[in-house]
């Protein structure tokens, strides 16, 4: 239980089945950590939620849109009402809209960088003047190894993964010296729904692209999570850790 007496929140968690958002919740939990699940759907926040309560664990539901400031101040209220403090933010929250750039919209382009990269810096501009007057604090971004690498077809997506992983690094130098760890994770071809949407032949390809012959799971991601946010990980900031079978070297 070395989470026991923290409270963690975590943006884009609500989405049901094969979550990255959802496994990080339910893994936190099981360290004892208290849980706030912040998602754009009311619903789908409810439910993951319900699921860390019916495993024992304490949880609180928000809905919001990460890219709005107001938005943000609001549900972290609303988390620091219920719990009194947060320790632990997994800015987690991302979409895609995928398209090659000479097809791609302003909008396309514009929501993809809103929800990723703005929702990221703005969740933790808000939760860092909490950990700053803590002293103490735990910031884990996902990222994504398509911010290292790039991917056709995905260039608002690897943008704003690639943005995220040069926040996580300056807000690791310039948060360190009160007690903040700041890290990231990026995680390569994971088991979600999205995934799950792909044709066989196409993840049958991918496989063979992966030293480790398979596709990630939501758990592996979020072991690496629950890591980053121990004592066990105390001396570790600022760094980037692809969870991706090997595919980047």
């Amino acid at each position: 239980m070395e989470f026991e007496g923290k409270v963690a929140f975590v943006t884009g968690a609500g989405r049901q089945g094969k979550g990255i958002g959802r496994s990080i919740c339910l893994e936190l939990a099981a360290g004892g950590a208290k849980i706030v699940i912040a998602d754009y759907v009311e619903e789908a926040a409810r439910l993951v939620a319900e699921e860390v309560i019916a495993a024992g664990g304490e949880a609180l539901a928000v809905a919001g849109n990460v890219a709005d400031p107001a938005d943000v101040e609001r549900m972290t209220n609303s988390a620091v009402d219920k719990f009194g403090k947060i320790d632990i933010l997994i800015n987690n929250a991302g979409i895609t809209r995928d398209n090659l750039i000479l097809r791609m919209s302003e909008s396309e382009w514009d929501s993809v960088l809103d929800t990723n990269l703005k929702g990221t810096f703005n969740c933790t501009k808000t939760v860092a003047r909490m950990m700053l007057r803590q002293r103490s604090g735990r910031i884990v971004n996902v990222a994504s190894v398509m911010g290292v690498v790039g991917n056709a077809g995905q260039a608002n997506y690897s943008a704003s993964k690639a943005g995220i992983i040069g926040l996580t690094k300056t807000t690791a130098k310039e948060l360190g010296s009160r007690g903040v760890n700041v890290n990231a994770v990026a995680p390569g071809f994971i088991q979600t729904v999205m995934t799950e949407e792909m044709p066989e032949q196409a993840k049958q390809s991918i496989e063979k692209q992966i030293p480790l012959e398979r596709l990630g799971t939501p758990e592996d991601v979020a072991r690496v999570v629950r890591f980053l946010c121990s004592d066990a990980a105390s001396y570790i900031t600022g760094q980037v850790i692809n969870i991706d079978g090997g595919m980047v070297m």
